[in-house]
This record gives structure tokens, sequence and C-alpha cells, in this order.
């Protein structure tokens, strides 16, 4: 499961207007769009099962045959790809903090409070009509940056399968959404703030986790199937495989789905979604056609892990921290520039919608400084469901191929403080060394 992905898409999504600023998102260290589409020099030459078998029973030295099938090209390729992904994080906040500024200037916040109001009238309906219009106004501004990290960069590194016109028009799909679900949303926490007093950022933060929730509820069945389709898994050898993995660890599923991520992405990809009792198995189809049976348990062991480990609670109470960490810093950084700025600027208290570009920057500010703390609570998760699927799976070749594939996007061999601050999962040689350390300690094969 994505937890981070999921967790941090909706904090962004609830609390900062929708500024479409992804924290994981990445483009070349140089600023070059111009990186090797991918062709034979950068694919992972195939092995035999002979060759496993001769793979050292030494966790070091087994590690290193793996990681020796990474060729210079496939290496340099994915440094730059991944290591772009620091700027990316720096020019998505930076961006989203000249969006705020201009959306504050000149009053232009206060000006489309003043409609929402002529038009909404009622409180909450001139908050929500206010949040749509910024949601609208921060995809315009983002646009550029959107086009270029989403799809001339991915283009230009061989990950992407869409033409312009249906990738925009599932940018169109997610605009949508996000006016009218965020719109929503934020007239559901300036309602909040408006009740709470001095004690907002206390009600800020309930209401924003509740909506976390109600995200996590409604996005598997309602808004994944928007951009791609889903249906049962034909493969009868994997589907069996999966479900016995499933049954072993009392997940309640009786059915594994197929999603067509091809339509939009080269990469491999699976899930096991649910909440409260409930739960989805899902794979995509880079998935079933790019590894075999043995990498396919591996990856569900791990997915499955998530699951069973209840890391999806986890991580909502460990981010709810986190957000309150944030609306308490909020609620400081907001009274001192609302003395200082909030007359000029045509705001009238941290209770006004209008005040919303501030309390957006304010919280990228303090999410943008807070990344290595993010990152190692996902980056812990990721580390024990990789262990339970070792154990469930009984995969370690299994899994250390997969992890070879995740390459294509993700540096392999990185320094310890570079993987502490920026790594969101572990590298390609943490996880490989896990799995042949699993093998040599339980004398797999």
């Amino acid at each position: 499961m994505p937890l981070k992905s999921i967790v941090v898409a909706a904090c962004y999504f609830l609390l900062l207007g929708l500024m479409n600023a992804p924290a994981w998102a990445d483009v070349p260290a140089n600023g070059s769009t111009t990186a090797p589409v991918v062709n034979a020099q950068f694919r992972i030459a195939p092995v035999s099962d002979a060759w496993r078998a001769s793979v050292p029973r030494d966790a070091d030295a087994a590690t290193a045959a793996y990681l020796n099938r990474l060729s210079p090209a496939i290496v340099a390729r994915a440094d730059a790809y991944f290591e772009g992904g620091y700027w990316l994080q720096l020019w998505n906040f930076l961006t989203g903090l000249v969006i705020s500024t201009l959306l504050l200037a000149g009053r232009r916040s206060a000006r489309l409070r003043d409609w929402a109001a002529r038009v909404g009238r009622r409180a909450f309906l001139r908050d929500a009509l206010y949040g749509g219009a910024y949601a609208l106004a921060s995809f315009v501004l983002s646009f550029p940056l959107t086009v270029y990290q989403g799809f001339v960069r991915e283009h230009a590194y061989g990950m992407a399968t869409q033409g312009f016109a249906p990738w925009f028009g599932e940018q169109l799909i997610g605009l949508a959404l996000s006016m009218l679900l965020g719109g929503f949303a934020i007239a559901a926490l300036y309602a909040a703030i408006r009740r709470a007093g001095a004690q907002w950022w206390i009600w800020g933060t309930s209401v924003t986790v509740s909506l976390l929730v109600i995200m996590l509820l409604i996005g598997p069945v309602l808004i994944d199937p928007l951009f791609n389709d889903y249906k049962p898994v034909e493969n009868p050898e994997v589907k069996t495989a999966v479900l016995a993995l499933a049954r072993a660890d009392g997940v309640p599923v009786d059915n594994i789905y197929e999603f067509d991520a091809s339509r939009q992405t080269t990469r491999i990809s699976a899930n096991v979604s649910g909440i409260f009792g409930s739960a989805a198995v899902r794979l995509n189809d880079n998935l079933l056609r790019r590894t075999s049976l043995p990498e396919i348990r591996a990856v569900m062991g791990h997915e499955l892990g998530h699951y069973v480990l209840n890391h999806i609670y986890k991580m909502i109470a460990e981010f709810t921290l986190l957000i309150a960490a944030a609306f308490l810093f909020a609620q400081w950084a907001m009274r001192r520039l609302l003395q200082t700025h909030g007359q000029a600027l045509g705001l009238h208290g941290v209770a006004d919608v209008a005040s919303l570009p501030l309390l957006a920057a304010v919280f990228s500010v303090f999410l943008f400084l807070a990344t290595p703390v993010t990152n190692t609570l996902v980056r812990t998760q990721e580390i024990e469901a990789d262990r339970f699927g070792l154990n469930l799976a009984r995969e370690p070749h299994g899994a250390a191929e997969a992890f070879l594939k995740l390459t294509e996007y993700r540096k392999p061999s990185p320094g310890p403080l570079e993987e502490w601050i920026f790594f969101d999962h572990p590298s390609t040689r943490f996880r490989i060394h896990d799995a042949m350390r699993w093998r040599e300690a339980m004398g797999s094969p």
C-alpha cells in the first residue's frame, strides 16, 4: 500500500488548498528533460535458476552479486532520475509559496472571498465556493510545472505511456474532484475553525484527520475507478497463489483484481487497500506482465504485510500527531503574520477563508522541513512489510528480483544521510541485503 502517497496527498489535499505539490515527485538533477528513453541498455538482464542457485550464501556477497547485474548505464540513469527528485521537492515547495503570494497580493484572496460571499450568502457555501476557486487557481498557476514533472519528464525517461490528450483529460478529472471535494473540505475546516476560537488548531487537526479517514474509505471505491479499470485476475496460478497468502494471514478477501496501469506508466505496483474490516487486493498489469510468480508472491507478501500489521491505522495515528504539530506551528505563525500583514491583505483573522493561502504557505513550510520525519515514518513501515513478506512468501530471490526492477525509478545505493532525508522507501541495496540475510539465516536455496 503506498501509505505516504495516500496520507501526504490527503494532507495536502485537505490542508493546502490543493497546491499540486506532491513531495515525492522528481526531475533530473541537472534540470534537463533529455534523459535517454528506456531501451535495451537500460534493461536488467534476466538470469536462470542456475544463476540464483549459485549466489553465495553470505548475505553481503549475495547482495553484491545482485547489484552487479546493474550496468553503469542503468545506475547512472536511476541516480539522475531519483536525485532530480530532491530538486523537484524544492521547486514544488517554492511554487506553492509563489501561488500563495500571488493570491494574497493586491487583496486578490479577499476579493475572491467577497465574490464567494455574494454568490453563496451562507458561510459554508461561501467557503466551499472559495475552496473550489482556489483549487482552480492553484491548478492553473502550477500547470507548467505539472506538465514538466508529470508528462514531459516521465516520457523523457520512458516511464509514461499516455499521449498528451488522455493525460490532460485525467488532469481535468483530478481538477474537477479537487474543486468539488476540496471545496467541501475547506468549508468543513473553516466551519470548525470559526467555532473553536483560540483552540482552533485542535479542531483543525480533528477535522483534517476525519476527512483523511473519509478519503481512505471512498478513494478505492469511488475515485480510483475514474482513472483505471479494475477486473478480477484471470491467471489461475497467480490468483491461487495470492489468495493462499491472504488466507494464511486472515485477510478477508475472496478475489484479487488487476488494473490497467499500463495505460499510464511502465512502473510495477500493487496494493492491499481497506479499512474497518474491508480489504481489496489489487495488482497492476505491469506487475503481472513483467514479473515471475515468485516475484509476484514476494510483492504481495509485502503488500499483505501492510494490512496485517495495521500500518494504515498506525500511520493515521502518527500523522495525527504530525498534523497537530503543524497546526500548532500554524497557530503561532498565523497570529504574528496576521497582526503584521492581515489588515493590508484584507484578511479578518484566522477564521477568514481568505487567509487560506497564508495558512497553506505556513503549513507547507512545516511539512517541507518535516520531510525527513515523514519519510522515516513511511520507510520504517516499508521495512517491516518487507520482512513480513519474506516470512510469509518465503521468496528471497523473488523479492530481490522485484527490488532490482524498482531501480528504474529509485537510486539503488544512496549514502546513509541521503537515504534518511530523501527516501520514503528503503534503497535497493538495503532491501536486497535484507532478503539475502533472511535467505542466509533460514538456509533457503
